[in-house]
Order: C-alpha cells, then sequence, then structure tokens
C-alpha cells in the first residue's frame, strides 16, 4: 500500500486543543469522531448533535459526512482532525494512533461493509473474510506496483530485420470496473510491427495483466496497453483489441447476461493503412 500517513499522539492532541475548552460541547461522530472526543479533557462529551456547540469527525473522506451534519445542523461548527477535500488531500491512507496498522484499518472497511448489506461479521464463516478481503484486492490491484518501463525488456538483436507484425491473441485478462468495483474478464489481442526492437513474448500478455490489475475502464486499459507499446518499442505499429464482459452490467443495472464488448487501439500504420489493420483483424478472428 503506497501514501499511508500515520497520524502522531502529537498531531491529534494539536487538533484536539483548539475546540478543548471549557464548556465547550462536543458530539463525536461514529465512530473515529466518537474516539477523537474521548481524549478531549476540558469540553464536555454529548451524545446528540442537537445540543452540541461542536460536531468533532476524525477524518473527512468524501466530504458526505460533513455535508449531511452541515446540512441539518447548520449552526453547530463541524471539525475535523484530517480534512482530505481540503489541504489533507495529497496524504493518502491515513492510520490513526488508536488503530493499529494499516492493515487492521482496512479490515474495518470491510467490517463495516458487511455490516452495511445486513451480515454479521463475527459470525464462523465471516470472522476470517477481512484478511482474505484484503489479500484479495492487494492481488486484484496489483498492478499498482509495477511500472512499464521496467516490464518491457527490449532485445535490440534478434529481430534478423523482420518487419512484419507480431501477434499474441487471447491474452486472458482480469480486472475491475472503477465505477462499482465489478469484474471484468475477457482476453486482449495485441500486434505489434517492430522497428529493430522486439519484445519478450511473454511481455505482451504481462504488460496487458500489469494495467488490468488496476481499477479501470476498458477504453483506458485498452489505451494505456497500445500506448505503453509505443513509447517503450518505438514500432512501425501497434495494435490493441479487448473483448471482455462486464459484471457491473450482466449481475445488476440492465442485466444483460452474456454481452460483450469490444475495444480497439491503433498506431502508427496499424492506424493509418486500412490493408495492415484488416491482416491484424484477420489474424485475431
Amino acid at each position: 500500500m503506497s501514501n499511508i500517513y500515520k497520524l502522531s499522539w502529537e498531531s491529534v492532541f494539536e487538533g484536539l486543543e483548539v475546540i478543548d475548552k471549557k464548556g465547550v460541547r462536543v458530539f463525536g461522530v461514529p465512530r473515529g469522531g466518537m474516539i477523537a472526543a474521548g481524549f478531549l479533557k476540558h469540553a464536555t462529551n454529548v451524545h446528540t448533535p442537537e445540543i452540541a456547540d461542536i460536531i468533532l469527525d476524525d477524518i473527512v473522506d468524501s466530504g458526505r459526512t460533513r455535508d449531511y451534519y452541515k446540512k441539518n445542523f447548520p449552526n453547530t461548527d463541524f471539525v475535523a482532525l484530517v480534512d482530505k477535500t481540503t489541504i489533507d488531500k495529497d496524504l493518502g491512507w491515513v492510520v490513526f494512533p488508536w488503530e493499529r496498522d494499516e492493515e487492521a484499518s482496512a479490515e474495518d472497511i470491510c467490517m463495516r461493509l458487511l455490516q452495511y448489506i445486513g451480515e454479521d461479521p463475527f459470525r464462523e464463516g465471516l470472522q476470517e473474510t477481512p484478511k482474505r478481503f484484503l489479500k484479495a484486492w492487494q492481488y486484484w490491484t496489483s498492478g499498482y506496483k509495477q511500472n512499464p518501463a521496467e516490464l518491457l525488456k527490449v532485445f535490440e538483436d534478434g529481430a534478423e530485420n523482420y518487419d512484419q507484425m507480431v501477434v499474441v491473441k487471447d491474452i486472458p485478462i482480469f480486472s475491475h470496473c472503477e465505477h462499482h468495483l465489478a469484474a471484468i474478464f475477457g482476453v486482449a489481442h495485441i500486434g505489434y510491427i517492430p522497428n529493430g526492437k522486439i519484445l519478450g513474448l511473454s511481455k505482451l500478455a504481462r504488460l496487458a495483466d500489469m494495467y488490468a490489475r488496476r481499477l479501470q475502464v476498458q477504453e483506458r486499459l485498452t489505451n494505456q496497453i497500445a500506448d505503453a507499446l509505443e513509447t517503450h518499442l518505438q514500432p512501425l505499429g501497434v495494435a490493441v483489441v479487448i473483448r471482455a464482459r462486464h459484471f457491473c452490467m450482466e449481475s445488476r443495472g440492465v442485466q444483460k447476461f452474456g454481452s460483450e464488448t469490444v475495444s480497439s487501439a491503433m498506431r502508427g500504420v496499424l492506424l493509418t493503412k486500412p490493408e495492415t489493420r484488416a491482416e491484424f483483424m484477420t489474424l485475431i478472428k
């Protein structure tokens, strides 16, 4: 996990010092705000926002909680230790000192999700689910930790002046859509025409996998693969076609099971020469 910021106790107490005055009534927003409010020494904790002078939260992420309280209690000040919608927006993942570590903090998200959908996260079958959930998502999004420049090892010999098309087709891809975090799966077809440099064939599959293992939309995924090849290989032409199914469309919403989305990205002569593009399309069929 990148961009982890561990908030110190000193920072917490410094933030609370501004509101920790005698006679001030503070309502801590469940749950993090309640924990923060518990460290107040002089102010009085109250259990309802209607009688509070200040509404306290630990963190503002999307701003929805803050906006709710500001709308319903416009005459009450809203204070947060960390506000990621303003000056703290570049902090990344924030771990508070009362949280054991970033993993424990993230596990709470899964616990709350299970509770939100009506499950009991403490029943036997779900007790290990938060750990498994995090481990799975670390793998599904492992592409964020990879760099195409390091992945695409280029050979400037061995091609023997080969200048025809190289195609690897039916590369399995597994991804998740960034709109619903639902599964995307299908195949990618990748082709290029060398310009003095070639790649190990497995690198094409690894490149597709690297970008697929990020939160995606199919159009961007297709372009990212093509752009990386064009940048690092500098071929005469590049072509990428992806055929994929999206569970956000099949299992919810319009629920059109089995529908397939096809996207393509062409670069160089595969874009400008119809006969070359037609050759690629014939090969992948």
